[in-house]
Protein backbone atom coordinates (compact mmCIF):
# COMPACT_ATOMS: atom_id res chain seq x y z
CA UNK A 1 0.00 0.00 0.00
CA UNK A 2 1.42 3.38 -0.68
CA UNK A 3 2.03 5.89 1.97
CA UNK A 4 3.76 8.97 2.57
CA UNK A 5 5.85 7.04 4.83
CA UNK A 6 6.89 4.64 1.78
CA UNK A 7 7.86 8.15 0.16
CA UNK A 8 10.17 9.16 2.68
CA UNK A 9 11.81 5.85 2.75
CA UNK A 10 12.53 5.84 -0.89
CA UNK A 11 14.15 9.42 -0.43
CA UNK A 12 16.65 7.87 1.90
CA UNK A 13 17.14 4.65 0.32
CA UNK A 14 17.67 6.84 -3.44
CA UNK A 15 20.09 8.97 -1.55
CA UNK A 16 23.39 7.21 -2.58
CA UNK A 17 21.97 6.01 -5.81
CA UNK A 18 20.35 8.81 -7.71
CA UNK A 19 20.82 12.66 -7.98
CA UNK A 20 18.83 15.20 -6.40
CA UNK A 21 18.11 17.74 -9.45
CA UNK A 22 17.71 20.93 -8.83
CA UNK A 23 14.38 23.21 -9.59
CA UNK A 24 16.15 25.93 -11.57
CA UNK A 25 14.05 29.11 -13.13
CA UNK A 26 13.56 29.58 -16.71
CA UNK A 27 13.26 32.76 -18.67
CA UNK A 28 12.00 33.49 -22.00
CA UNK A 29 9.99 29.94 -22.38
CA UNK A 30 6.13 30.84 -21.05
CA UNK A 31 6.19 34.30 -20.37
CA UNK A 32 2.58 34.72 -18.76
CA UNK A 33 3.52 32.75 -16.17
CA UNK A 34 7.15 32.36 -13.75
CA UNK A 35 8.40 28.81 -14.25
CA UNK A 36 10.55 26.53 -13.18
CA UNK A 37 12.17 23.33 -14.26
CA UNK A 38 12.66 20.22 -12.64
CA UNK A 39 15.66 18.80 -14.57
CA UNK A 40 15.19 15.30 -14.40
CA UNK A 41 16.96 14.87 -17.57
CA UNK A 42 19.75 15.44 -15.77
CA UNK A 43 18.98 12.84 -13.66
CA UNK A 44 22.07 9.45 -13.82
CA UNK A 45 20.88 7.50 -16.68
CA UNK A 46 19.07 10.82 -18.16
CA UNK A 47 15.78 9.77 -16.58
CA UNK A 48 13.69 10.19 -13.77
CA UNK A 49 12.77 6.21 -14.25
CA UNK A 50 15.46 5.41 -11.98
CA UNK A 51 13.99 6.20 -9.39
CA UNK A 52 11.36 3.74 -9.00
CA UNK A 53 13.09 0.82 -10.54
CA UNK A 54 15.58 1.34 -8.02
CA UNK A 55 13.82 1.59 -4.80
CA UNK A 56 11.55 -1.43 -5.98
CA UNK A 57 15.09 -3.05 -6.55
CA UNK A 58 16.22 -2.39 -3.20
CA UNK A 59 13.05 -4.06 -1.76
CA UNK A 60 13.34 -7.47 -3.21
CA UNK A 61 14.30 -10.25 -1.02
CA UNK A 62 17.56 -12.29 -0.82
CA UNK A 63 15.79 -15.17 -3.24
CA UNK A 64 14.33 -12.77 -5.75
CA UNK A 65 17.52 -11.26 -6.50
CA UNK A 66 18.82 -14.33 -6.99
CA UNK A 67 16.62 -14.69 -9.62
CA UNK A 68 17.40 -11.80 -11.32
CA UNK A 69 14.71 -8.80 -12.52
CA UNK A 70 12.87 -8.40 -15.92
CA UNK A 71 11.70 -5.27 -17.44
CA UNK A 72 9.70 -3.96 -20.90
CA UNK A 73 10.54 -0.38 -21.70
CA UNK A 74 10.47 2.42 -24.59
CA UNK A 75 14.19 2.89 -22.91
CA UNK A 76 14.07 4.77 -20.15
CA UNK A 77 12.86 2.85 -17.70
CA UNK A 78 15.45 0.00 -19.48
CA UNK A 79 18.53 1.97 -18.14
CA UNK A 80 16.69 2.75 -14.80
CA UNK A 81 16.16 -1.34 -14.44
CA UNK A 82 19.76 -1.87 -15.53
CA UNK A 83 22.35 0.45 -13.17
CA UNK A 84 19.58 -0.63 -10.50
CA UNK A 85 20.19 -4.61 -10.87
CA UNK A 86 24.02 -3.87 -11.88
CA UNK A 87 24.72 -2.06 -8.86
CA UNK A 88 22.77 -5.33 -6.67
CA UNK A 89 24.47 -7.78 -8.90
CA UNK A 90 21.74 -8.95 -10.02
CA UNK A 91 20.80 -10.48 -13.36
CA UNK A 92 18.82 -7.68 -15.48
CA UNK A 93 16.56 -8.64 -19.09
CA UNK A 94 15.01 -5.66 -20.69
CA UNK A 95 11.67 -6.23 -23.16
CA UNK A 96 12.43 -2.96 -25.61
CA UNK A 97 10.22 -2.35 -28.35
CA UNK A 98 12.31 -2.31 -31.93
CA UNK A 99 11.30 1.05 -32.56
CA UNK A 100 12.92 2.12 -29.23
CA UNK A 101 16.26 5.04 -30.74
CA UNK A 102 19.29 3.05 -31.06
CA UNK A 103 21.13 5.56 -28.07
CA UNK A 104 18.49 4.30 -25.63
CA UNK A 105 19.47 0.55 -26.41
CA UNK A 106 22.96 0.78 -25.98
CA UNK A 107 22.58 3.01 -22.94
CA UNK A 108 20.36 -0.02 -21.38
CA UNK A 109 23.31 -2.86 -22.61
CA UNK A 110 25.99 -0.56 -21.03
CA UNK A 111 24.46 -0.51 -17.78
CA UNK A 112 24.79 -4.35 -17.88
CA UNK A 113 21.41 -5.38 -19.30
CA UNK A 114 20.74 -8.18 -21.37
CA UNK A 115 18.27 -6.39 -24.17
CA UNK A 116 15.40 -8.40 -25.99
CA UNK A 117 13.89 -6.41 -28.77
CA UNK A 118 10.32 -6.95 -29.41
CA UNK A 119 8.45 -6.20 -32.57
CA UNK A 120 5.77 -3.32 -31.84
CA UNK A 121 5.55 -0.67 -29.38
CA UNK A 122 5.89 -0.91 -25.66
CA UNK A 123 2.83 -3.26 -25.27
CA UNK A 124 4.04 -5.66 -27.24
CA UNK A 125 7.27 -5.76 -25.36
CA UNK A 126 5.39 -5.96 -22.22
CA UNK A 127 3.25 -8.77 -23.24
CA UNK A 128 6.98 -10.50 -23.53
CA UNK A 129 8.21 -9.80 -20.31
CA UNK A 130 5.21 -11.30 -18.81
CA UNK A 131 6.03 -14.35 -20.84
CA UNK A 132 9.51 -14.78 -19.69
CA UNK A 133 8.53 -13.78 -16.31
CA UNK A 134 6.54 -16.81 -16.24
CA UNK A 135 8.95 -19.25 -17.74
CA UNK A 136 11.96 -18.16 -15.66
CA UNK A 137 10.70 -17.22 -12.78
CA UNK A 138 12.26 -13.71 -12.77
CA UNK A 139 10.75 -10.75 -10.89
CA UNK A 140 9.27 -8.43 -12.92
CA UNK A 141 9.95 -4.00 -12.16
CA UNK A 142 7.00 -2.58 -13.59
CA UNK A 143 7.64 0.91 -15.32
CA UNK A 144 4.82 2.46 -14.06
CA UNK A 145 1.97 0.12 -12.18
CA UNK A 146 3.57 -0.73 -9.20
CA UNK A 147 3.30 0.71 -5.31
CA UNK A 148 6.74 0.44 -4.55
CA UNK A 149 7.99 1.94 -7.99
CA UNK A 150 5.14 5.23 -7.62
CA UNK A 151 7.16 5.53 -4.19
CA UNK A 152 10.24 5.99 -5.78
CA UNK A 153 8.69 8.69 -8.17
CA UNK A 154 6.95 10.42 -5.74
CA UNK A 155 10.30 11.64 -4.20
CA UNK A 156 10.37 14.21 -6.93
CA UNK A 157 7.28 15.69 -5.24
CA UNK A 158 9.42 16.04 -2.02
CA UNK A 159 11.94 17.56 -3.61
CA UNK A 160 9.98 20.09 -5.51
CA UNK A 161 8.41 20.87 -2.42
CA UNK A 162 11.39 21.22 -0.33
CA UNK A 163 13.14 23.62 -3.16
CA UNK A 164 10.81 26.11 -4.11
CA UNK A 165 7.83 28.30 -1.55
CA UNK A 166 4.61 29.21 -2.82
CA UNK A 167 4.03 27.12 -5.83
CA UNK A 168 1.09 27.45 -7.31
CA UNK A 169 1.11 24.28 -9.89
CA UNK A 170 3.11 21.32 -10.83
CA UNK A 171 3.16 20.09 -14.80
CA UNK A 172 3.56 16.73 -15.11
CA UNK A 173 4.10 14.43 -18.23
CA UNK A 174 1.64 11.55 -18.46
CA UNK A 175 2.63 7.77 -20.13
CA UNK A 176 1.36 4.84 -17.72
CA UNK A 177 1.14 7.41 -15.22
CA UNK A 178 3.64 6.46 -12.67
CA UNK A 179 5.60 9.38 -12.42
CA UNK A 180 2.41 11.81 -12.26
CA UNK A 181 0.91 8.80 -9.26
CA UNK A 182 4.16 9.35 -7.09
CA UNK A 183 4.14 13.29 -7.29
CA UNK A 184 0.53 13.83 -7.04
CA UNK A 185 0.62 11.81 -4.06
CA UNK A 186 3.57 13.36 -2.29
CA UNK A 187 2.38 16.65 -3.54
CA UNK A 188 -1.56 16.60 -2.60
CA UNK A 189 -0.77 15.21 1.09
CA UNK A 190 1.95 17.37 2.09
CA UNK A 191 0.45 20.78 0.78
CA UNK A 192 -3.20 19.84 -1.05
CA UNK A 193 -3.96 23.30 -2.45
CA UNK A 194 -0.64 22.85 -5.23
CA UNK A 195 -2.38 22.25 -8.57
CA UNK A 196 -1.34 18.54 -10.28
CA UNK A 197 -1.62 18.88 -13.99
CA UNK A 198 -0.64 15.94 -16.42
CA UNK A 199 0.17 16.31 -20.30
CA UNK A 200 0.19 13.51 -22.55
CA UNK A 201 0.85 13.74 -26.53
CA UNK A 202 -1.74 14.14 -28.50
CA UNK A 203 -1.00 10.90 -30.67
CA UNK A 204 -1.09 8.72 -27.36
CA UNK A 205 -3.72 9.99 -24.88
CA UNK A 206 -3.98 7.03 -23.25
CA UNK A 207 -4.99 8.03 -19.71
CA UNK A 208 -6.31 11.01 -21.01
CA UNK A 209 -9.10 9.29 -22.68
CA UNK A 210 -9.37 6.65 -19.74
CA UNK A 211 -9.90 9.45 -17.23
CA UNK A 212 -12.86 11.13 -19.57
CA UNK A 213 -14.62 8.20 -19.80
CA UNK A 214 -14.52 7.03 -16.19
CA UNK A 215 -12.92 3.91 -17.34
CA UNK A 216 -9.48 2.13 -18.21
CA UNK A 217 -9.56 2.00 -21.68
CA UNK A 218 -6.60 0.78 -24.15
CA UNK A 219 -5.83 2.53 -27.60
CA UNK A 220 -5.56 0.79 -30.75
CA UNK A 221 -2.57 2.83 -31.70
CA UNK A 222 0.07 5.48 -30.69
CA UNK A 223 2.15 7.42 -32.69
CA UNK A 224 4.69 10.46 -31.42
CA UNK A 225 7.62 11.76 -31.45
CA UNK A 226 7.41 11.33 -27.58
CA UNK A 227 8.28 7.82 -27.35
CA UNK A 228 8.57 7.92 -23.37
CA UNK A 229 4.99 8.59 -22.96
CA UNK A 230 3.65 6.65 -26.27
CA UNK A 231 1.78 3.82 -23.90
CA UNK A 232 -1.47 2.56 -25.24
CA UNK A 233 -3.52 1.63 -21.91
CA UNK A 234 -2.46 3.40 -18.51
CA UNK A 235 -2.40 0.95 -15.18
CA UNK A 236 -5.00 0.08 -12.67
CA UNK A 237 -3.11 1.59 -9.63
CA UNK A 238 -1.90 5.07 -11.97
CA UNK A 239 -5.41 5.48 -12.88
CA UNK A 240 -6.94 5.60 -9.24
CA UNK A 241 -4.26 7.97 -8.00
CA UNK A 242 -4.50 10.16 -11.27
CA UNK A 243 -8.30 9.92 -10.97
CA UNK A 244 -8.18 11.27 -6.95
CA UNK A 245 -5.26 13.74 -6.91
CA UNK A 246 -4.37 15.58 -10.28
CA UNK A 247 -6.51 18.10 -10.90
CA UNK A 248 -6.66 18.51 -15.15
CA UNK A 249 -4.86 16.90 -18.38
CA UNK A 250 -4.03 18.49 -21.44
CA UNK A 251 -3.14 17.43 -24.67
CA UNK A 252 -0.22 18.63 -26.47
CA UNK A 253 0.60 17.94 -30.31
CA UNK A 254 4.30 16.88 -31.46
CA UNK A 255 4.80 20.29 -33.30
CA UNK A 256 4.16 21.59 -29.67
CA UNK A 257 6.41 19.40 -27.83
CA UNK A 258 9.17 20.13 -30.74
CA UNK A 259 8.96 23.89 -29.81
CA UNK A 260 9.35 23.27 -26.48
CA UNK A 261 12.76 20.96 -26.80
CA UNK A 262 13.86 24.16 -29.13
CA UNK A 263 13.16 26.66 -26.31
CA UNK A 264 14.49 24.64 -24.14
CA UNK A 265 17.75 24.24 -25.99
CA UNK A 266 17.69 28.16 -26.85
CA UNK A 267 16.40 29.74 -23.48
CA UNK A 268 18.59 26.90 -21.34
CA UNK A 269 20.95 25.13 -22.41
CA UNK A 270 19.41 22.01 -21.74
CA UNK A 271 18.49 19.10 -23.75
CA UNK A 272 14.51 17.04 -23.40
CA UNK A 273 13.48 14.53 -25.41
CA UNK A 274 10.30 14.64 -26.50
CA UNK A 275 8.42 12.99 -23.33
CA UNK A 276 10.56 15.58 -21.38
CA UNK A 277 9.26 18.79 -23.21
CA UNK A 278 5.50 17.88 -22.91
CA UNK A 279 5.15 19.54 -19.40
CA UNK A 280 7.08 22.60 -20.82
CA UNK A 281 4.87 22.79 -23.48
CA UNK A 282 1.74 22.48 -22.15
CA UNK A 283 3.21 25.89 -20.07
CA UNK A 284 4.33 27.47 -23.60
CA UNK A 285 0.90 26.73 -25.90
CA UNK A 286 -1.38 27.67 -22.23
CA UNK A 287 -2.95 24.33 -21.67
CA UNK A 288 -3.81 25.49 -18.19
CA UNK A 289 -4.95 28.09 -16.24
CA UNK A 290 -1.10 29.68 -15.24
CA UNK A 291 -1.23 32.95 -15.88
CA UNK A 292 0.67 34.90 -12.87
CA UNK A 293 1.49 31.88 -11.47
CA UNK A 294 4.40 29.94 -10.19
CA UNK A 295 4.69 27.17 -12.21
CA UNK A 296 7.10 24.05 -11.78
CA UNK A 297 7.15 21.94 -15.27
CA UNK A 298 9.17 18.23 -14.51
CA UNK A 299 11.72 17.72 -17.36
CA UNK A 300 11.72 14.14 -17.43
CA UNK A 301 14.16 12.96 -19.22
CA UNK A 302 16.51 13.85 -21.78
CA UNK A 303 17.51 10.80 -23.43
CA UNK A 304 16.52 11.67 -27.42
CA UNK A 305 18.57 10.04 -30.34
CA UNK A 306 20.60 12.54 -31.85
CA UNK A 307 19.56 11.99 -35.41
CA UNK A 308 15.98 12.38 -34.11
CA UNK A 309 16.81 15.54 -32.11
CA UNK A 310 17.78 16.98 -35.99
CA UNK A 311 14.55 16.37 -37.35
CA UNK A 312 13.09 17.80 -33.87
CA UNK A 313 14.40 21.12 -33.70
CA UNK A 314 13.54 21.02 -37.73
CA UNK A 315 10.19 21.07 -37.33
CA UNK A 316 9.99 23.35 -33.90
CA UNK A 317 11.72 26.07 -36.43
CA UNK A 318 8.83 25.76 -38.07
CA UNK A 319 6.31 25.56 -35.90
CA UNK A 320 7.76 28.37 -33.78
CA UNK A 321 8.18 30.48 -37.10
CA UNK A 322 11.72 30.48 -37.32
CA UNK A 323 11.72 28.82 -40.61
CA UNK A 324 9.57 28.87 -43.59
CA UNK A 325 8.93 29.04 -46.94
CA UNK A 326 6.92 30.82 -49.55
CA UNK A 327 6.25 29.75 -53.43
CA UNK A 328 5.93 32.75 -56.40
CA UNK A 329 4.25 32.13 -59.36
CA UNK A 330 6.06 34.07 -61.63
CA UNK A 331 7.12 35.22 -65.19
CA UNK A 332 10.82 33.79 -66.11
CA UNK A 333 12.39 37.00 -66.80
CA UNK A 334 15.65 38.05 -65.62
CA UNK A 335 15.87 39.59 -61.77
CA UNK A 336 12.96 38.45 -60.05
CA UNK A 337 15.19 36.33 -58.11
CA UNK A 338 16.73 39.62 -57.17
CA UNK A 339 14.14 41.81 -56.42
CA UNK A 340 12.05 39.09 -54.30
CA UNK A 341 15.63 38.53 -52.29
CA UNK A 342 15.94 42.07 -51.82
CA UNK A 343 12.64 42.60 -50.29
CA UNK A 344 13.19 40.07 -47.83
CA UNK A 345 16.75 41.18 -46.40
CA UNK A 346 14.85 44.64 -46.20
CA UNK A 347 12.24 43.13 -43.98
CA UNK A 348 15.16 41.43 -41.95
CA UNK A 349 14.76 37.96 -42.99
CA UNK A 350 17.20 35.37 -44.58
CA UNK A 351 17.36 33.35 -47.21
CA UNK A 352 18.41 29.69 -47.17
CA UNK A 353 17.10 27.92 -50.15
CA UNK A 354 15.85 28.54 -53.88
CA UNK A 355 14.20 25.90 -55.72
CA UNK A 356 13.17 26.97 -59.70
CA UNK A 357 10.37 24.60 -61.44
CA UNK A 358 8.83 25.20 -64.40
CA UNK A 359 5.32 23.58 -64.08
CA UNK A 360 1.66 24.02 -64.97
CA UNK A 361 1.37 27.70 -64.63
CA UNK A 362 -1.29 29.89 -66.37
CA UNK A 363 1.71 31.39 -68.82
CA UNK A 364 3.51 29.71 -70.89
CA UNK A 365 6.93 31.49 -69.56
CA UNK A 366 5.73 31.08 -66.55
CA UNK A 367 7.40 29.34 -63.45
CA UNK A 368 7.60 28.61 -59.60
CA UNK A 369 9.99 29.56 -57.61
CA UNK A 370 10.43 28.23 -53.59
CA UNK A 371 12.15 29.98 -51.42
CA UNK A 372 13.05 29.00 -48.01
CA UNK A 373 14.09 31.38 -45.47
CA UNK A 374 15.46 32.20 -41.27
CA UNK A 375 12.65 34.35 -39.83
CA UNK A 376 11.77 35.81 -36.30
CA UNK A 377 8.71 34.64 -35.84
CA UNK A 378 4.42 34.55 -37.21
CA UNK A 379 4.56 38.01 -37.64
CA UNK A 380 7.90 38.47 -39.24
CA UNK A 381 7.18 36.06 -41.48
CA UNK A 382 3.11 38.17 -42.18
CA UNK A 383 5.43 41.28 -42.95
CA UNK A 384 7.82 39.93 -45.61
CA UNK A 385 4.60 38.08 -47.03
CA UNK A 386 2.88 41.11 -46.68
CA UNK A 387 5.69 43.41 -48.37
CA UNK A 388 6.27 41.30 -51.15
CA UNK A 389 2.38 40.93 -52.41
CA UNK A 390 2.47 45.24 -52.09
CA UNK A 391 5.32 44.23 -54.56
CA UNK A 392 3.32 42.66 -57.11
CA UNK A 393 4.17 39.31 -57.08
CA UNK A 394 2.08 36.64 -56.49
CA UNK A 395 2.21 33.60 -53.74
CA UNK A 396 0.55 30.92 -53.96
CA UNK A 397 1.74 28.98 -50.97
Amino acid sequence: MLTLDKVFDAQVVLRDIIRETAVVRAYGIAPECELYLKPENLQITGSFKVRGSAYKIALLSEEEKKKGVIACSAGNHAQGVALAASKNGIKSIICLPDSAPISKVEATKSFGAEVCLVEGCYDDAYKKALELKESEGYTFVHPFDDENVIAGQGTIGLEIINDIDNIDAVIVPIGGGGLISGIAYAVKHIRPSIKVYGVQAAGAPGMYNSVKDGKIECLDSVQTIADGIAVKQPGENTFKFVGKYVDDIALVTDDEISSAILALIEKQKMIAEGAGAAAVAAAMFGKFPIKGKRVVSVVSGGNIDVTSLSRVIGRGLLKSGRSSSLVFELIDKPGQLKEISAIIADCGGNVTGVYHERGDTESVNGCFLKVEMETRDYNHVQLITKSLRDAGFKIVK
